[in-house]
């Protein structure tokens, strides 16, 4: 599974020294979970968010298939376009 973590911290100029501080885990950890060498947990997952101010489903990648899997309860989710009407 991939993260966009990586993009919003660039988006966003935070550095993964300040995201390790701001969580609460080691610097080595974060750099993992960035590149995708490590599966960070939900409360991980929701402990970035909130230090990026951002939604949490924000930290996924939305793969070509068109849809991504929930990480707590493995439930495939299908992404649609909002429409504009």
């Amino acid at each position: 599974m991939e993260f966009r973590i990586k993009q919003v911290m660039k988006e966003k100029k935070i550095t993964a020294v300040w995201l390790a501080d701001q969580i609460g885990i080691t610097r080595p950890n974060v750099s993992n979970i960035i590149s995708g060498k490590q599966l960070p947990s939900l409360g991980t997952l929701e402990r970035i968010a909130a230090a990026l101010k951002v939604p949490f489903i924000e930290l996924f990648e939305a793969p070509a298939s068109g849809s991504i899997v929930c990480p707590k309860c493995g439930t495939s989710i299908e992404l649609t376009a909002k429409s504009k009407d």
